[in-house]
């Protein structure tokens, strides 16, 4: 198979710079990577430290998978250790739970997450259930990575497109990251793979040519802990995934409105940070939500509750959720624009809370 990327997809180059959201000292040696370059640094330097990491997934050998993330590894570890597997998801995952029962960790890779339904069984009811019905007598360590989301262009459309975390976070035993940057992108990945429960790690697609810095030493983040990626007085923009570029860009336009936004990255959606979403809506007394999936019964339903439930009498204004619309994901790129919220959105969103 060919390998996907962003010319393919029909995705223009990104034009948020990487300084937009800078996580690295300037006096920490580090590289400027990008997204897919810093997962790919992860299972590499995962795989040195433990050899009882191994891949698998669909043409993710030589060919690298749909979007060359795992590319030049099969080279290093060889076939035992970057394992090729029929077209079948469920396959893919009851053979990482297999896995992982008898002391391995496996990385399983899903080509998109739309796919991933196809395992649900062994994600939902096997791998996420195991270590509670056996006394914790057994453990499921395995981490399963899915591109997710839109914004590539007209050639992912309805099946390959979609934003599905809350289906995952909705199912206790699991946990469930969605990071928007390099550096978080490498950090949670390691914690991820070092965590003893199955751990959902979602890659927003479109992220993967984004480029930021990321230290050349070995570092962790650990899952569960929102990132406040820029401190500010008057509004809390609350958001995941590709969504923080678009929040980190609307709070460099709006600080030139005299408007200090702070932008909270969620990062880890399950289980949820919600102390530091609670304390930034009491700081600012105006909170925006914004994610790319679907707004019924979607993530930030959850974000606003828990505000509602930790800063309610600190609100000095009605909440505001910005998200994609109840549709499927449309082919002709001509009407795909408007499927997701943008910067412009958000804008309109800070002006309308402060008014």
């Amino acid at each position: 198979m060919a390998t996907i990327d962003a010319t393919s997809l029909g995705a223009t180059a990104p034009t948020m710079s990487p300084d937009l959201i800078r996580q690295v000292a300037d006096d920490v040696p580090s590289q400027e990577i990008s997204y897919q370059e810093a997962i790919r640094e992860a299972l590499r330097e995962e795989m040195v430290r433990d050899e009882s990491i191994f891949l698998l997934g669909e043409d993710i050998g030589v060919h690298g998978g749909a979007f060359g993330v795992t590319r030049t590894l099969f080279d290093q570890f060889g076939p035992e250790r970057v394992r090729n597997t029929p077209i079948s998801e469920a396959t893919i995952v009851g053979a990482a739970t297999g896995a992982a029962l008898v002391g391995m960790r496996p990385v399983a890779e899903i080509m998109f997450v739309d796919f991933s339904g196809l395992a649900m069984d062994q994600i939902a009811n096997q791998a996420a259930k195991l270590r509670l019905m056996t006394g914790g007598q057994v453990s499921v360590p395995w981490v399963l990575r899915m591109p997710q989301g839109g914004g590539a262009g007209k050639s992912t459309a309805a099946q390959h497109s979609q934003s599905l975390e809350v289906w995952y976070a909705h199912i206790p035993g699991l946990k469930v990251v969605l990071p928007s940057t390099p550096y978080d992108a490498k950090g949670l990945l390691k914690a991820a793979i070092r965590d003893d429960n199955p751990v959902i790690f979602l890659e927003q697609k479109f992220l993967y040519s984004f480029k930021g810095l990321v230290p050349d030493h070995d570092y962790v983040i650990p899952l569960s802990q929102c990132d406040v990626k820029r401190s500010g007085t008057d509004v809390t923009v609350v958001a995941s995934g590709y969504m923080v570029w678009h929040a980190m860009l609307a709070a460099e336009v709006l600080a030139g409105e005299g408007i200090d936004v702070e932008v909270v990255d969620v990062r880890t959606i399950s289980p949820l940070d919600e102390e530091t979403i609670g304390l930034s809506a009491r700081k600012t007394g105006r909170v925006v939500l914004v994610a790319e999936a679907s707004r019924s019964y979607g993530p930030t339903g959850e974000w606003s509750m828990v505000v509602m439930e930790r800063a309610f009498d600190y609100l000095q204004a009605p909440i505001i959720r910005l998200t994609g619309r109840d549709t499927p994901i449309p082919f002709a790129d001509s009407i795909e624009a408007g499927v997701w919220p943008e910067s412009s959105d958000i804008l309109s969103a800070v002006r309308s809370v402060m008014a």
